[in-house]
């Protein structure tokens, strides 16, 4: 059965786009994804499909209102009725991997996109969590939606082409990934690294896990303070490049 996301937006044209093409676009030809956009303003309760109101209290910007936020979360359940609920909103957790291995232990997501000053609050009774891409603010939780379903993808099985592509990324053990390289061997007097054309796999092993270890000191301290280290890699870090 397909993993399943379910968007709920007021801009249904933002979302489609960008997940019929490459990877994603390819999962859901293959049966392995199913990703449906679901416009707000159909759940409006009015003629003219009004899907804001000022905020009570006064203030400044519209706020999105609650009878058709719910109604809308309350349609994409009848259809997924064990799907996690997700407001994308600033307020929320901060989305990381970790965040994208649990969520891809589900088998469907609902994900509500957020607009103007944000959603009535008592919207959150019918959601399951928040998360959020940052500590910044965007026009709305679009572009935040389709950054969790790409990372969310990728861990879905037979959704990347090379499983064993996930193993050295970004993030999968602490560590930021090692530097890649492809043809021309040179470029304008810049060589790829003498060690990736040796045909010693031990050697490159070896030089990857190190500039791993290097890259990941010098440009997420945060995170390489967290790592507990091993003797090996205590004993590689130390190491010249040169020496290894």
């Amino acid at each position: 059965m397909a993993f399943s996301f379910d968007v709920l937006t007021l801009f249904p044209k933002m979302i489609v786009p960008y997940v019929s093409e490459s990877i994603l676009g390819k999962a859901q030809e293959r049966g392995h994804i199913a990703i449906n956009v679901s416009d707000i303003r159909d759940f409006a309760a009015d003629r003219h499909r009004v899907t804001d109101d000022t905020p009570s209290g006064g203030g400044a910007g519209m706020i999105m209102k609650v009878d058709c936020l719910v109604s809308a979360i309350e349609a994409a359940r009848t259809r997924h009725p064990n799907g996690r609920s997700i407001l994308m909103s600033p307020r929320g957790g901060t989305f990381n991997q970790s965040h994208a291995k649990r969520l891809a232990a589900e088998s469907s997501l609902i994900l509500v996109c957020g607009r103007y000053e944000g959603g009535d609050e008592r919207v959150m009774r019918y959601v399951d969590e928040e998360i959020s891409v940052g500590d910044f603010v965007l026009t709305g939780g679009e572009l935040a939606a389709l950054c969790l379903i790409d990372a969310v993808s990728r861990l879905v099985p037979n959704v990347l082409g090379n499983a064993n592509s996930i193993a050295t990324e970004s993030f999968e053990d602490g560590l930021l990934e090692h530097p890649q390289y492809t043809r021309p061997a040179e470029f304008r007097g810049d060589r790829i690294p003498a060690v990736l054309m040796s045909g010693d796999h031990l050697r490159v092993a070896r030089w990857r896990r190190w500039k791993r270890l290097h890259l990941t000191a010098e440009r997420r301290p945060d995170l390489f303070n967290r790592i507990d280290l091993g003797p090996a890699d205590r004993q590689l870090f130390k190491l010249a490049e040169e020496d290894l």
